[in-house]
């Protein structure tokens, strides 16, 4: 009998991740660029979806909800390699963070210490990322050649910081209220998959 509830819980697990995770690709379609960036560079609020995943289960299902939500988006062609690369690497280090807080702490506070700390670590962590690894890669796949050290410099300074600070902020905004009114049912299934 335990060995059937294990596996029923299993099952809905599973279920409720997979439709965060659809839920955050159709989030994702919903996008725009911010004045001033470059316009390949849009907010889109996919991660709310994985954030919620990340409080209900733990941080590694909000991880699992970005993963999803950028095979969908392969697997039905909307994005390039480096793009969707960068999409999960951002939704992971937003997330993860807030998960662990929130797991540590439950409390509202937790979470928007999260959010800030997401925020700071996505930012920083994409920086060094598209500096090392993602503008070289972008650049060869473009045709560029080799961008030189202050063309990457600049990008990251002028485009990609900027762009995931006011990212965060706007999913911290979005969020937060989201949580307020959602808190109950968020620590009801907490409970039921403890």
């Amino acid at each position: 009998m335990q060995k059937t509830n294990m596996q029923s819980s299993n099952l809905s697990r599973l279920i409720i991740l997979s439709l965060l995770g659809a839920v955050s690709l159709l989030l994702f379609f919903i996008n725009f660029p911010l004045p001033l960036l470059p316009s390949y560079l849009k907010i889109d609020f996919s991660d709310v979806p994985a954030i919620m995943a990340s409080l209900i289960f733990s941080p590694v299902a909000g991880i699992v909800v970005v993963a999803i939500k950028n095979v969908l988006y392969l697997a039905i062609g909307g994005g390039e390699i480096v793009g969707v690369t960068a999409n999960f690497l951002a939704g992971a280090l937003l997330v993860l963070p807030i998960g662990i807080l929130y797991h540590k702490y439950k409390s509202v506070k937790s979470i928007v210490s999260g959010l800030v700390t997401g925020t700071i670590i996505m930012a920083i962590g994409l920086g060094v990322f598209n500096y090392f690894i993602l503008l070289p890669v972008y650049g060869l796949m473009m045709g560029w050649g080799e961008m030189t050290h202050a063309a990457k410099l600049g990008t990251i300074l002028a485009a990609i910081l900027p762009f995931n600070v006011i990212k965060g902020i706007i999913v911290t905004l979005l969020f937060v209220p989201i949580y307020i009114k959602m808190r109950r049912w968020i620590e009801q299934q907490q409970a039921k998959f403890a």
